[in-house]
């Protein structure tokens, strides 16, 4: 029913968490971002924006043609709307659910994702002093689960009183602990959420899934190796493919 165009980072993982959650039969689509996948015309045709995740409906409630959709919130609300799962109808607690989406979407994976790039750019010489793009996203990053923090604060999840696409979304990036500059016994109700989460059957198999899609580093020769950092570091605006005119 879904083909779910994925590779297995916490953005990915949102969408296989909620999937696997609602029982809707999907079809992995492997999107390698390393190599420029999500680079290409026909898949940019899915989401302009060159990234995954992205899905393909071919079953949508209209019984019309396929539905695509691009942006793992986007995603997330089309599908529990889609599955009637994990997002309430009630108005309050649908904006309830709805406000940790947008926040996730906003700040906790930018940030996260902008802490990692400058993290790893440091290691590089060539890069210069990055002293301050350190300092200012270890400071959010640790703002970031502050937020969570309080947002769980006598709350088992994070929104409407249940567990819903708000605790599927942001619960991929509060695992990627390692390397953050900080220590999780700082933020306990982070901590036990994290722990309850992750026991879920769903949530353990969507978290799993992936590794048979990546690549031994050591096949990729020299030359590949620059033509991906060409096509992939450093990105401006694509034009449009002259496989569309």
């Amino acid at each position: 029913m879904i083909d779910l165009y994925y590779w297995p980072t916490p953005n990915g993982k949102k969408v296989t968490i909620q999937l696997e959650e609602a029982g809707i039969p999907y079809t992995i689509k492997a999107v390698n971002i390393g190599r420029g996948d999500q680079l290409t015309p026909d898949f940019l045709k899915i989401s302009p924006n060159g990234r995954m995740p992205a899905i393909v409906d071919h079953e949508p409630a209209d019984v019309g043609a396929p539905i695509t959709v691009f942006e793992s919130g986007a995603i997330m609300e089309y599908l529990a709307d889609k599955s009637g799962k994990f997002l309430p109808q009630e108005p309050r607690l649908r904006a309830d659910v709805m406000q940790w989406v947008f926040w996730q979407m906003g700040n906790q994976g930018p940030k996260m994702g902008e802490q990692g790039h400058f993290r790893r750019a440091s290691h590089d010489p060539k890069n210069g002093d990055l002293t301050y793009p350190l300092m200012r996203f270890d400071n959010e990053v640790h703002r970031i689960y502050g937020v969570l923090n309080l947002g769980l604060h006598k709350k088992r999840y994070l929104a409407a009183g249940q567990y819903t696409i708000a605790d599927m979304i942001c619960y991929p990036w509060a695992t990627t602990l390692q390397g953050r500059n900080l220590e999780i016994s700082e933020f306990p109700n982070v901590k036990r959420w994290l722990d309850e989460i992750g026991e879920r059957p769903a949530v353990k198999k969507a978290m799993a899934a992936g590794p048979e899609f990546r690549e031994d580093p050591a096949t990729v020769t020299p030359e590949e190796q620059a033509r991906r950092a060409k096509l992939v570091n450093h990105q401006r605006a694509q034009a449009v493919p002259k496989e569309w005119v």
